[in-house]
């Protein structure tokens, strides 16, 4: 159901010609959406905001060369708010300022940054102070941080209007379930009178990137306040990718055994444009007590030193030059 937001957004745009300049780290949904609408696609380095501007300087080059044809591609910029597989913030100040400088327009897919972001949850213009009229385009899932179906996109009223006359979603799909309708509209109210909450949860996730940085063996992706957290291995080079999923999975594995339920991140491998890094996905809420917090960073710290020790010695026991293969486990932890 979160797909459905972005794949009816999308496909709107297969009436026009478009050119989408997209972040090469955004979720399979928003991929699987872009390509849908048969747009061209030009892929930038993940928030490097300066391989963007290069993309940008390159079309603004060739728009020259042929004007007539510039005048009708529509041009977006595709991010995300909070990015589902790296648990980092995009820049949004300097993207507003791509924006005016080239003149495209703005989308972003706030799916886990609404609810999230800012001091009441609005997401991540808030959390810039950017005013929410620099954005042509905000979608997002219901499914996250409000724990129903369905999703929203809201933007400027020519959009909205456009969206709502050709949109094959609005035409023949039913409306939330009242149930679900009432579980979102309290939500809503939840979000609106109880900013503790929010504060909360920026405290938490800060804790937790905090002492999930200090565990050997192990890199922290994303910012200290989002509550998405990547757990990656570190050390060693030359790994293969099966070899970290292996491993861990056997961390989730003891992890489980002693009371803390992970996962190790799923993706679609042949199909995602940019396939990231193997990972343990975290997510941090606000209804996690610090003890709580500390005790799931003690399970952590202890299986995730067993089970990389483990491996290592395994490793050893495989590699001809002893010598060579024991120097490389102290540098190991040494460094760590």
């Amino acid at each position: 159901m979160g797909l459905r937001p972005l794949l009816v957004l999308f496909l709107l745009m297969q009436s026009v010609v478009m050119l989408f300049f997209c972040d090469e780290g955004v979720n399979f949904a928003t991929q699987t959406g872009i390509t849908a609408s048969r747009s061209n696609i030009k892929f930038f380095k993940h928030n490097d905001m300066e391989d963007l501007e290069r993309l940008l300087e390159e079309q603004a080059v060739v728009d020259k060369m042929n004007a007539k044809k510039a005048k009708v591609v529509r041009r977006f910029l595709v991010v995300e708010g909070l990015y589902m597989n790296y648990g980092d913030i995009c820049p949004l100040p300097e993207l507003v300022a791509l924006k005016h400088k080239y003149k495209v327009r703005l989308f972003v897919e706030e799916s886990l940054s609404f609810g999230v972001l800012g001091e009441r949850g609005r997401g991540v213009t808030e959390h810039y102070g950017v005013l929410v009229d620099e954005i042509d385009l905000i979608v997002a899932s219901l499914e996250n941080a409000m724990a129903v179906i369905g999703g929203f996109c809201c933007g400027k009223s020519y959009v909205v209007d456009h969206q709502r006359l050709s949109g094959v979603g609005y035409a023949f799909s039913a409306s939330l379930p009242p149930m679900l309708a009432s579980a979102a509209i309290a939500v809503l109210d939840k979000m609106e009178n109880d900013r503790e909450m929010f504060h909360i949860l920026q405290q938490n996730c800060t804790l937790m990137h905090k002492k999930l940085s200090s565990i050997p063996g192990i890199v922290v992706d994303g910012r200290a306040i989002a509550p998405i957290k990547h757990l990656r291995l570190k050390g060693l080079e030359n790994r293969s990718r099966e070899h970290d999923v292996t491993i861990l999975e056997k961390i989730v594995q003891e992890a489980e055994r002693k009371g803390v339920a992970l996962v190790v991140a799923r993706y679609l491998d042949n199909k995602e444009h940019k396939l990231p890094k193997p990972s343990i996905r975290l997510a941090v809420n606000s209804g996690l007590s610090e003890k709580e917090l500390e005790s799931v960073i003690e399970v952590l710290k202890n299986v995730i030193s067993n089970v990389i020790a483990n491996d290592l010695v395994y490793s050893i026991t495989k590699i001809p030059n002893k010598r060579c293969a024991v120097n490389t486990f102290c540098k190991f932890f040494l460094m760590n």
